[in-house]
């Protein structure tokens, strides 16, 4: 069962942000029989989010009810929903994967994925809050026109979410056809219709619930993975490390290497630059995941569903908190299957390498410190943790084209609630389909590099337009829309021309565009864009951009004029 369960539930990890894990996409499982288990979970977890998203249905009358669940979430709990919405079931496999392949140098994603948070806190957390109502757009078009830069936010907006939203239906598919037998095909469409049920009817306030319960199941179950790991060598880091040291060189030794070889190979997993060897790649890698994460929507979107700054900060110090120690058990849960995964032949092929894959060593040890139950517990896990990202990736989207396309751009800032919501509520039909119609579509293609493109169109499209329109008197409408516009441009054709998607995924020979992670040079694009594009306008609303900026920067720092919360 653990063998079947490991090769079936590889596709969950095209959710990580990493070309290391792209082959685990390639190919479709056959249907399994079915994990009773893991089916009994599931139903539970589904019917507690459905009586939520009933009871939120009944307090969602307005557009900020919808949008931010009126402004009402606590610090606390927006935060445990941040570290829900995004710490994910694949980043806990895929991460533990990479450390368990090799070793230290697998924190790379750790440290990329939480040194995000700190922007956020410092730099965006106040004045997002103070500035914004429902959409990142609000805060960047703020003292600008507002057609271009809400076209732009909204078209990025789009591309970010449909990239997000691709891998996650497939990953969701693939393990609601592992755990109930079913066709693929039908497994989607029972994904899609459940984030339409949520979204549609619960908005921000259920989707916020859907993603604290998440949260707190995965914290849970890696905590209780960890935990296992630590009691079997007296709850000593050092003795860990050291027997990891010994097991792969001991597996070296085997494989045939001189002892001192073996050695240095075990020695190695403890220090830097087995994985990825190339500086410009390594920091590129990094941008994109520490910007990105500052750049994302749905993330940025949860900033407006708390009172005001004090509790949007206090979001952020209890999201980066939660994450901080996500990723620290990560670490442990790498080294732990290295050991009790490495060393035990009934998880492995016959030519020594992993049932499922190198990518199942979280799964595996899972099966190997809890048993069946505990193999359950964590497939149950996985789905809450994709359908807790799809919920707030579809509102976001949803969001993107109700408030800024519909009401401010098309409308003008004249279109009523009841108009908007309306929009929104069709927005998310549309959306649904269209992320069922793409899981179909994608359903035996790698997708992985999809998420990579998503953070990379997020930190070079997204992050220089909010941070440049918040700290910057010279940005104009012009630099905001259209120096965006490159940065986002530059990230999404070197990405195509990159190897993991012209030669890995396309099949079209050497890749033109040698790196991995094109963040190094689309990131500066698009701050070098909007920085010259606004030095160079000298038209009449550039004054008019650049006059507007002291207002801005009072409302950003004192909050005053800002929005409320809803009274219910």
């Amino acid at each position: 069962m653990r063998a079947r369960l490991a090769g079936a539930l590889a596709p969950v990890l095209a959710l990580m942000p990493a070309p290391a894990f792209a082959a685990a996409l390639e190919g479709e499982a056959q249907r399994q029989p079915i994990n009773w288990v893991a089916i009994a979970m599931f139903v539970a977890f589904v019917g507690l989010t459905l009586w939520i998203t009933k009871a939120a249905a009944a307090r969602t009358r307005t557009a900020s009810d919808f949008y931010t669940a009126g402004g009402g979430i606590s610090g606390f709990q927006n935060g445990l929903a941040m570290a829900g919405d995004y710490m994910s079931a694949a980043s806990f496999l895929g991460i533990s994967a990479q450390i368990f392949t090799d070793g230290y140098d697998g924190l790379i994603y750790s440290t990329g994925f939480l040194v995000g948070w700190p922007i956020l806190l410092f730099l965006m957390a106040e004045r997002l809050r103070n500035l914004g109502r429902f959409t990142f757009a609000d805060v960047a078009s703020y003292r600008f026109a507002q057609p271009p830069v809400r076209s732009f936010a909204a078209i990025s907006t789009l591309l970010v979410v449909s990239f997000y939203l691709i891998a996650q239906m497939v990953g969701a598919g693939q393990l609601i056809k592992l755990l109930f037998g079913l066709p693929y095909a039908v497994a989607v469409v029972i994904v899609g219709a459940l984030m339409m049920l949520y979204v549609l009817f619960g908005g921000m306030r259920a989707t916020t619930w859907v993603q604290i319960i998440k949260a707190v199941l995965l914290l849970g179950g890696a905590s209780f993975m960890a935990l296992m790991v630590l009691a079997q060598f007296g709850f000593s880091l050092e003795a860990l490390f050291a027997r990891a040291v010994e097991v792969k060189s001991a597996a070296a030794q085997a494989a045939g290497a001189p002892p001192a070889e073996a050695a240095a190979r075990g020695r190695a997993i403890m220090a830097p630059g087995g994985f990825i060897k190339d500086p410009v790649s390594a920091i590129s890698f990094g941008l994109a995941l520490m910007l990105g994460t500052a750049g994302l929507p749905h993330i940025l979107m949860r900033f407006f569903t708390v009172p005001d700054a004090k509790e949007a900060r206090k979001s952020v110090l209890w999201a980066t908190g939660w994450i901080g120690y996500f990723y620290i058990l990560t670490f442990i849960i790498g080294f732990g299957a290295i050991i009790l995964v490495g060393t035990d032949a009934g998880y492995k092929m016959a030519d020594g390498t992993l049932r499922g894959g190198g990518n199942m060593a979280a799964i595996h040890l899972a099966h190997a410190v809890g048993g069946n139950a505990f193999l359950g517990f964590i497939s149950a896990v996985a789905f809450a943790t994709i359908l807790a990202v799809v919920a707030g990736l579809t509102l976001s989207a949803a969001s993107a084209v109700s408030h800024d396309l519909y009401a401010t751009v098309l409308k003008q800032g004249r279109a009523n609630s009841a108009d908007e919501l309306r929009v929104s509520r069709i927005t998310t039909l549309a959306l649904g389909a269209l992320a069922v119609l793409l899981g179909l579509v994608f359903e035996k293609q790698n997708v992985a590099f999809m998420v990579s493109l998503a953070f990379a169109l997020a930190a070079s499209g997204n992050f220089p337009v909010l941070i440049l329109s918040l700290l910057w008197s010279g940005c104009t409408t012009r630099g905001a829309a259209w120096g965006g516009t490159i940065g986002l441009l530059t990230a999404f054709v070197l990405t195509l021309l990159s190897p993991a998607v012209w030669t890995t995924t396309f099949g079209l020979g050497p890749a033109p565009f040698p790196y991995s992670s094109a963040a190094i040079f689309s990131v500066p694009a698009g701050f070098i864009g909007i920085w010259l594009i606004s030095r160079l306008d000298r038209s009449p609303r550039a004054a008019v951009d650049k006059a507007g900026y002291p207002a801005q920067r009072v409302r950003a720092e004192t909050g005053i004029g800002a929005f409320a919360a809803s009274d219910h």
